[in-house]
């Protein structure tokens, strides 16, 4: 018996390029037991932020969860031009194949994704129904707009300084540049748009990639987590979207749905502690819905 991790690159190919990946094997790993795959978004690289990845896989591994994690094409050890988050599909695809291909006795796999990450997680599942994907871990998911970081800025940052005494000062004796004003009227008119959605023509694939963000979580029968920072603009702005947008009304309340609010925590979960409460709560979250097989 021993309680040493097993870690260990891999690479594999995705439409010609090729990709790097670090795969974390449990001390002591069952025959059939659920993966975790990372999926990560943003200009960064497959340690992630303060390397909350790596700690991230290390203690799942340790809970007897295989993870992987890797660079998408064009970024850190992997080829190719660099893509954003709407078009990593092929990435996803490539990286769930080449999990089975190391694990052939995987239950199946869970994505999970930081900001646009996790979007991607979504979208890759909007493209197709891949029965490998059991479950989704959501952490502060991207949806941003020009109209909803306007309505986000107006309630969560305007509102709050109209009520201060000191702004208003400021404003009567002319130390609140004509800039700030601007910006203030500009963000208001934004805010009072609202986006195109997605006419009858275009219902099977939505044009907008948030409404087919929206239409893969509601065609997902499988687990889905969603972690919130409550100091963090991305996640307020999930919040009030899928409050106020139609193609989401009624999907936080599917019984497959669970949310962690994580109220002091910022975007990346720089505290240790916040960390530590995700990789807890997620840990717990998968012994409730994926109880591995014994091997």
């Amino acid at each position: 018996m021993t309680d040493t991790l097993v870690e260990q690159p891999v690479v594999f190919a995705c439409q010609g390029e090729a990709l790097l990946g670090l795969l974390h094997q449990p001390p002591q790993p069952r025959p059939s037991a659920l993966g975790v795959v990372v999926v990560v978004g943003g200009p960064q690289y497959r340690a992630g932020s303060h390397r909350q990845f790596l700690r991230l896989a290390r203690t799942l591994a340790r809970a007897g969860h295989p993870v992987l994690r890797f660079d998408v094409r064009g970024m850190g050890d992997s080829s190719g031009p660099l893509r954003n988050f709407e078009s990593l599909q092929d990435d996803i695809r490539a990286a769930i194949d080449a999990f089975h291909q190391q694990h052939p006795a995987l239950q199946g796999v869970v994505l999970y994704g930081l900001c646009d990450g996790a979007s991607a997680a979504l979208l890759y599942l909007a493209e197709q129904a891949d029965p490998r994907v059991h479950g989704l871990c959501l952490v502060n998911p991207w949806v941003r707009s020009a109209e909803s970081q306007a309505r986000t800025t107006v309630k969560h940052y305007y509102a709050q300084r109209l009520r201060e005494p000191e702004f208003w000062a400021k404003l009567f004796s002319g130390r609140v540049a004509a800039r700030a004003v601007s910006d203030l009227l500009a963000n208001l008119r934004l805010a009072g748009r609202s986006g195109n959605a997605a006419s009858p023509a275009t219902a099977r694939r939505p044009a907008r990639y948030q409404d087919r963000m929206a239409l893969a979580w509601k065609r997902f029968s499988g687990a889905i987590f969603v972690a919130l920072s409550g100091d963090d603009f991305t996640a307020k702005e999930f919040i009030d979207f899928t409050a106020a947008e139609p193609a989401w009304a009624g999907l936080w309340g599917q019984p497959n749905v669970t949310r962690l609010d994580l109220p002091g925590a910022d975007h990346t979960l720089s505290a240790a502690a916040d960390h530590q409460a995700l990789q807890s709560a997620m840990t717990a979250w998968l012994a409730t819905h994926f109880a591995a097989v014994p091997g």
